[in-house]
């Protein structure tokens, strides 16, 4: 068989069925707002401030799944599946052990958190009913993604797909049938969700039990591997923290330019964030491909690995900017039957459009440094990525600039400055090998 063809067909056997996955996930969210928009606009506005705090605990935690991939599919590779396994299930406690502690002081300070907000009382009592019950399916979230790890580094994605898919019908169904069928309002869609997730951990339990069996992995959780899962992920972490800063201070200089720049900056990071699903999973498929090629000692195959992904994240980036920029004209319009929103809109999409090969390239190159679990080193590439992007947002900010150049300026400080720096902090340490040699 053809060495190329038969790398690129594993690339893809990863990479397709993750990126199914992680479509499901923003899926859930998207059910629940069709819901419990019938309901009205009240708990409709209630479900946006609570999937806010949702997402930002969430995002902050996804570190639990890109520190377990590289640290099972490095022993995977190393010929140890029972060693794999059990570093997999290391990390499935400590999720556990984070949900719990995140569940419990989520739910008591679920009050204070929405009155953060401002919202109005009727507002904020929807909120809180969401809230208060959704932080007991913290845990489920954070255990998911540490089983979804412990499969990726297994060289296994289509399990968490099939998982991801049939947890994405649960929720639906529960949603309409507690929301509609008992009459609990937004409380039933938690309640929907809540359940959902804790049927997905008990789908991954039952994955991960026949795996320990079979690799003769012990379930119970180790004192040292806990301590090794959590160091990682501590970096992993801080890595997270950098990013949601970026975002964060991005959206506070666009509402200080107007009301419309932030709208037409949530139009254009929704665009980019889904292109970004297509990206992520190759760069997903990198990260658990070259943690099991670095276990296998195999540097010659990781190099290959690097080279193909790379080109393939520079030629997606190519694909997925041509259809940015074609549709560039009417995005504006679709989500906001605005011409003006459109016109606003139009030249930061051409950015952004641009900027999709350099996006392809950072997404690989981070799977690949995870992959090596390179963590210490990619959090602190995330405090240095700042350095250049932070003053680049105060100018704009300090200038005043607004309308189209204010959108597009913000367009060029996140996709050119922010993607650059990152591009350049990735790739020197790509280029430096040193990353090889990391240890699990």
């Amino acid at each position: 068989m053809n060495p190329r063809a038969s790398l690129n067909r594993e690339i893809l056997r990863l990479a397709v069925p993750a990126l199914g996955a992680l479509i499901a996930e923003p899926a859930f969210l998207i059910v629940d707002a069709a819901l419990v928009g019938h309901l009205g606009t009240t708990p409709l506005a209630g479900l946006g401030i609570a999937g806010a705090v949702l997402q930002t605990i969430v995002g902050l935690m996804v570190f639990l799944a890109y520190s377990t991939t590289p640290a099972v599919a490095r022993r995977f590779g190393a010929g140890e599946p029972g060693e794999a396994v059990s570093v997999g299930i290391n990390g499935m406690w400590l999720a556990l052990g984070l949900g719990a502690i995140l569940a419990v002081i989520g739910a008591v300070s679920t009050p204070w958190m929405v009155s953060l907000f401002g919202a109005s009382d009727a507002v904020a009592a929807e909120a809180g009913a969401y809230l208060v019950i959704s932080m007991w399916g913290l845990p489920a979230m954070l255990i998911v993604f540490a089983a979804t790890g412990l499969l990726r580094g297994m060289q296994d994605t289509m399990t968490p797909l099939w998982i991801a898919g049939l947890g994405f019908g649960a929720n639906a169904l529960l949603n309409a049938l507690f929301i509609y069928g008992l009459g609990w309002g937004i409380a039933g869609s938690a309640v929907g969700t809540v359940t959902a997730q804790w049927g997905m951990v008990a789908a991954y339990v039952l994955v991960v039990q026949r795996l320990a069996t079979k690799h003769s992995a012990s379930l119970r959780a180790q004192r040292d591997g806990l301590r090794s899962t959590a160091r990682s992920g501590g970096w992993m972490f801080l890595r997270t923290i950098s990013l949601r800063i970026a975002l964060l201070a991005t959206v506070g200089v666009a509402t200080g330019i107007g009301t419309e720049e932030l709208a037409g900056w949530q139009i254009v990071f929704t665009i980019f964030s889904a292109a970004a699903f297509a990206l992520d999973a190759l760069a997903i498929a990198a990260q658990a491909f070259i943690g099991k090629e670095l276990g296998a000692g195999d540097q010659q195959q990781v190099h290959r690995v690097l080279a193909r992904t790379v080109a393939w994240g520079a030629w997606f980036g190519v694909i997925v900017g041509g259809l940015i920029a074609a549709l560039s004209g009417v995005l504006g319009l679709v989500f906001t039957g605005s011409a003006e929103v459109a016109q606003l809109v139009q030249p930061a999409l051409i950015v952004l459009a641009v900027a999709q090969p350099i996006a392809g390239i950072v997404f690989v190159l981070d799977g690949v440094l995870m992959g090596a679990n390179d963590a210490r080193y990619l959090a602190i590439a995330g405090g240095i990525n700042l350095v250049p992007f932070l003053p680049a947002l105060w100018i704009i900010a300090a200038t005043g600039v607004d309308g189209v150049p204010g959108l597009i300026w913000l367009s060029v400080a996140f996709f050119g400055v922010y993607l650059l720096a990152r591009l350049g902090t990735l790739g020197w340490r790509v280029r430096s090998g040193r990353w090889v040699t990391v240890e699990a």
